[in-house]
């Protein structure tokens, strides 16, 4: 009898510790999209990931004949979400506003105004911050935001932030023999075969490859001019709006690079959860750039 009560015991402690079991595993699993979360869940998210948050950026524009006008979109998801999966952050909406002036002369395209698109990133960068989030960082997706999102993050010495803004720069060169030996073209840019075979590793549905050779992905040199830079210059190459050869896409290509880039995501995240040099550094240089004279004594 000694025996059986001593095992319905066990089972009656399982059974009244098996929830709070059940709310521990769930709490090392709170979802990592923002928009996923429950209000509650959202305050034990940004403890959890350390008021560190993912935005996911592109445009919407066209990619090549065969490729999807959200290709930007689904890309830096995808990144942004692998890399929250190895390193828990929170991860924004996906924020399709960027510069994309120059496909504005192809279907789909959506091309806000400049004004437009600083606003919307500077005052989702404020949500965020007011939501607890101090540490952003800006997932590209999109070739054309490169200069447009170094100008926004050295415009946050502007003027007083409470939060840092940190632009993603992943590094492929450590892949660059093994993708050497699997592409079949060795020009592209846009729409091209790695791009194509990253979306066909996470998306083989909407890639169109057979439609991959219907244009001309190779660039047109309309265009010369010694010692200088004009706007015009991507469409004087490429007016097809697609830079490469897409018809032929790797799988495990693209799966290469994506997983490559979701671990440098990973660890950069890893470093603003712990580390707080950035923030002090910018701490301090809003202190010295309030009173310059004194800086200089």
């Amino acid at each position: 009898m000694k025996m059986k009560h001593f095992i319905l015991c066990l089972i009656l402690a399982g059974f009244a510790l098996s929830p709070l079991m059940s709310q521990e595993s769930n709490a090392a699993k709170l979802p990592y999209l923002w928009n996923e979360l429950t209000a509650p869940d959202f305050v034990k998210a940004v403890e959890q990931a350390n008021g560190v948050c993912i935005l996911p950026t592109g445009v919407i524009e066209k990619h090549g004949p065969h490729l999807p006008l959200s290709t930007d979109m689904i890309l830096a998801r995808e990144i942004s979400s692998r890399g929250a999966e190895l390193e828990y952050a929170l991860v924004y909406p996906e924020f399709y506003f960027g510069q994309i002036f120059e496909a504005k002369h192809q279907p789909g395209t959506l091309a806000y105004s400049t004004k437009l698109l600083w606003m919307l990133l500077e005052e989702s960068c404020e949500e965020m911050a007011r939501n607890g989030i101090k540490k952003i960082i800006l997932v590209n997706g999109h070739g054309g935001n490169n200069n447009f999102f170094s100008y926004f993050c050295q415009a946050q010495l502007a003027e007083k932030k409470d939060y840092t803004v940190v632009f993603f720069r992943p590094d492929d060169s450590g892949l660059a023999t093994e993708l050497k030996q699997l592409r079949k073209t060795d020009y592209g840019g846009h729409a091209d075969e790695m791009e194509t075979s990253m979306v066909y590793a996470v998306r083989p549905d909407l890639v169109h490859a057979d439609r991959g050779s219907s244009q001309s992905g190779r660039d047109q040199e309309r265009l010369s001019i010694p010692y200088g830079y004009t706007g015009i210059w991507w469409y004087a190459s490429f007016p097809n709006h697609y830079a490469g050869d897409g018809s032929e896409p790797n799988k495990d290509m693209g799966e290469m690079i994506l997983k490559s880039r979701a671990e440098q995501l990973a660890e950069l995240v890893k470093f603003l959860k712990t580390n707080n040099s950035a923030t002090e550094l910018q701490e301090r240089f809003y202190k010295e750039a309030d009173s310059p004279l004194k800086t200089g004594q």
